[in-house]
């Protein structure tokens, strides 16, 4: 397999990348470094979690609800994700299915409704 700009470099190296790509709005290549990056260290949520709002921000809804799902199922707790699989969810028309993760992403940041 050769390698490319997007796989070139450390695991930290390809992550300073992606964030640079991301914050310039490149999502599209953000997400390319990040894809490899998730598939080498599968277990950390930051780069998945990345990957997940590139796509997003690049209306791959698909692919961003799919990398959500996996964070929200080791971590059911992470706020920041289960906000964004709501609105993931939310952007494709599945507004039911995304009441729930909008809840719990508002009750985890403490937000309550007035009872």
């Amino acid at each position: 397999m050769e390698m490319t700009y997007y796989d070139h470099g450390t695991p930290a190296e390809r992550w300073e990348r992606a964030r640079m790509f991301f914050d310039a709005k490149d999502y599209a290549a953000a997400a390319r470094v990040l894809g490899g990056l998730v598939e080498e260290v599968p277990e950390q949520t930051g780069p998945r979690l990345l990957l997940a709002r590139a796509y997003y921000h690049s209306a791959q809804l698909r692919r961003a609800e799919a990398e959500l799902r996996v964070i929200v199922e080791r971590d059911p707790v992470e706020h920041y994700a289960r906000l964004l699989l709501g609105r993931t969810l939310q952007r494709q028309s599945r507004s039911e299915e995304a009441e729930p993760h909008l809840r719990i992403a508002s009750a985890l940041a403490g937000d309550f409704e007035e009872l």
